[in-house]
């Protein structure tokens, strides 16, 4: 067993003990009471700082919540660290599932993580609500990844996004040669696929060469000699932040002056951070913050967390808040909660109304366009 694993369920085990004594605790005073919520995503390792930026919304709002509601309940939140790897999913998931006294779950953040915990959380009737896993098969009830009934997501699936991603990194391109890449994972494969189908609607837009890399890739060199080759003047990576860097600067490196892009893997301000001057004018896609939906949010969540809002904040936020309104109107079983949440007819922060369909996603699903410019990725507006 590999360390990372080793912590996790170091994580997740002292999590359990922590619960087990406080299940054998009673008190006279029932008022408040005490529920749980976990969040799943990236907390350690590389793609960590889109799992810090989803959890410090969802502990944003439970703050909220617990203040308003201090004397029904005190909502408390477990962190559920799966590094975005399915391998470590696997084996965090489990004790969260038979965990009975975590009534929902906000995540988890990637596909493939989804994909691993859902056995565990199906067989636990654990609610799932994700801010940004967007693999169209988790709500495909013919696909052997379907997550109903206990997965839903409040983010656009990636055959909205793949056609949107096709037609932001082409913009202002004429005839278009497109080279496009993948990191083999369970969201960049398919992900990649809806991108093709999308360019054949680009007008003069070809497809002039492909690959796929693992992605613990670290010399992008066969694949850079392949876009040379190919005379691409656009590149679309469709996996995520961390490697994407490293590849841009080996992609400047050889002098290539082709337009890169990428999809909301992408997105994330530690990309611009880690390629540096290489990142500038990059394209990714991905969805509005929190200080695009209210500035004074964005300021009170600053003095009351410490830090700016991050990637998928208002959808983190989202996910938390169905939770927590279920728990204000006295679902605190996991069957009640599951059909509060499949029932949920409400708003989002951002006025826009949340109804889930049978299979768990939302009526809507917008990408915006951003790029990068002196180093930070900057909102274009919804791709349309």
């Amino acid at each position: 067993m590999n360390q990372k694993i080793q912590r996790s369920l170091a994580v997740v085990s002292a999590a359990a003990l922590v619960f087990g004594v406080a299940a054998a605790q009673t008190s006279a005073n029932a008022a408040p009471k005490t529920v749980y919520i976990a969040y799943q995503g990236p907390l350690s390792g590389g793609e960590a700082s889109t799992g810090t930026d989803e959890q410090n919304a969802v502990k944003y709002a439970i703050k909220l919540f617990n203040a308003k509601n201090k004397a029904t309940y005190n909502v408390k939140l477990v962190s559920v660290d799966d590094q975005g790897d399915p391998a470590v999913a696997g084996t965090v998931a489990p004790g969260i599932g038979k965990n009975k006294a975590i009534l929902g779950v906000v995540g988890p953040a990637y596909s493939g993580a989804t994909i691993a915990s859902l056995p565990f959380y199906k067989a636990g009737g654990l609610v799932m609500i994700s801010p940004s896993a967007t693999r169209v098969s988790l709500t495909d009830s013919q696909s052997p990844d379907f997550g109903g009934p206990v997965f839903h997501r409040v983010v656009g699936k990636d055959d909205l996004q793949g056609p949107a991603l096709a037609k932001y990194a082409t913009a202002g391109v004429s005839n278009a040669k497109v080279f496009i890449f993948d990191d083999q994972s369970s969201y960049a494969v398919p992900l990649a696929g809806y991108v093709t189908s999308g360019l054949k609607k680009v007008a003069g837009a070809t497809v002039v060469g492909t690959d796929s890399v693992p992605n613990t890739t670290t010399d992008f060199s066969p694949t850079i000699a392949k876009i040379a080759t190919s005379k691409a003047d656009v590149v679309i990576y469709t996996g995520y932040y961390s490697q994407a860097a490293v590849f841009i600067k080996q992609l400047r490196d050889s002098g290539s002056k082709a337009i890169f892009a990428g999809g909301d893997g992408v997105f994330n301000q530690e990309f611009p951070k880690l390629a540096g001057a290489s990142a500038e004018g990059s394209r990714v896609t991905g969805v509005g913050g929190l200080a695009g939906v209210s500035a004074k949010l964005e300021a009170d969540y600053k003095k009351s967390m410490g830090v700016s809002s991050g990637v998928y904040s208002v959808e983190s936020m989202d996910a938390a808040n169905i939770l927590l309104q279920g728990i204000a109107k006295g679902n605190t079983t996991r069957a009640k909660m599951l059909a509060w949440v499949k029932a949920y007819n409400g708003k989002s922060i951002t006025g826009n109304t949340i109804k889930f369909s049978a299979n768990g996603d939302i009526s809507y699903g917008l990408f915006a366009g951003f790029t990068t410019k002196n180093g930070v990725l900057v909102n274009t507006g919804i791709i349309k």
